[in-house]
């Protein structure tokens, strides 16, 4: 078996395969920093027109300073407005998926599913209102073969980041659920075996959703604005996130066209 992975597989595949069946993720540098910056600066021109706000020149420094401007009653509407104009543009989920393209190809297959939409998380500092309590997706509908794309449009430093439970903790921790009657008593019962991860600005994080993750308060300076967006092997299971309703193909390839397309003679259509 190992024999046969290693002929077929490079061996740059397959040490990111192992790292990220190891660790439960990969943090990479942006295979596309252009693209990055493209999004950034949709994202940004977008927030200062919600908030009617001059075209910002530092964009890093209005990302981060953006609790300035805005407080937490109006937090979802910012939200909502820049996911609505980002969403509009065609150009943004083709941008997206060329920061990791290589990376995902690697991890989950060259024939894609990717989300519909893009999911943008802003988390200003000491707003307890945008936390994301320890949680699996697989919990919630989300097919276990998905893997996400968590991008961040500033650096995530100290509670900025997001936790994630790695894979050997995880199997330990899972079957005892019940015995904690709440996301918090959880969180506090699997704490010490959290990995926090921090990302700069030009990193890209590629992690399984079947494993615990969230975040914390954020008691940094500065606001975090981070994307995500999930990703899965075209063929693979789907449970209640369907293809054609939270899903769509993005690289099914001329062969796969071909053979879905043909109709036996005497068949029909």
């Amino acid at each position: 078996m190992n024999r046969q992975r290693t002929e077929f597989a490079t061996m740059d595949d397959l040490a990111l395969g192992e790292r990220f069946l190891t660790d439960g993720h990969v943090v990479l540098p942006v295979e596309d920093p252009a693209a990055l910056d493209r999004l950034r600066e949709r994202v940004a021109r977008l927030a200062a027109a919600h908030l009617g706000l001059a075209r910002p020149a530092d964009l890093s420094a209005f990302l981060e300073t953006i609790h300035r401007h805005v407080d937490a009653q109006g937090l979802n509407a910012l939200r909502l407005a820049v996911i609505d104009g980002i969403n509009a543009e065609p150009w943004a989920r083709p941008c997206y998926f060329a920061t990791a393209r290589r990376a995902i190809e690697s991890l989950v297959g060259n024939e894609l599913a990717m989300q519909l939409r893009l999911n943008l998380s802003i988390q200003l500092p000491g707003d307890s209102s945008s936390l994301l309590p320890v949680h699996a997706d697989v919990w919630n509908g989300d097919s276990s073969y998905e893997v996400v794309l968590w991008l961040p449009l500033v650096t995530c430093r100290g509670s900025m980041g997001m936790f994630l439970l790695p894979p050997e903790a995880d199997a330990r921790h899972a079957p005892r659920m019940a015995e904690h009657p709440s996301a918090e008593d959880l969180f506090h019962a699997i704490e010490s075996d959290l990995t926090w991860l921090e990302l700069e600005y030009g990193q890209a994080l590629l992690f399984s959703q079947n494993l615990m993750h969230g975040n914390r308060v954020n008691t940094e300076p500065a606001t975090r604005w981070s994307f995500n967006c999930r990703f899965k092997g075209l063929f693979t299971p789907y449970a209640d996130k369907r293809l054609g309703e939270f899903f769509e193909p993005i690289t099914m390839r001329p062969a796969t066209r071909l053979g879905a397309a043909y109709r036996l003679p005497g068949m029909g259509g």
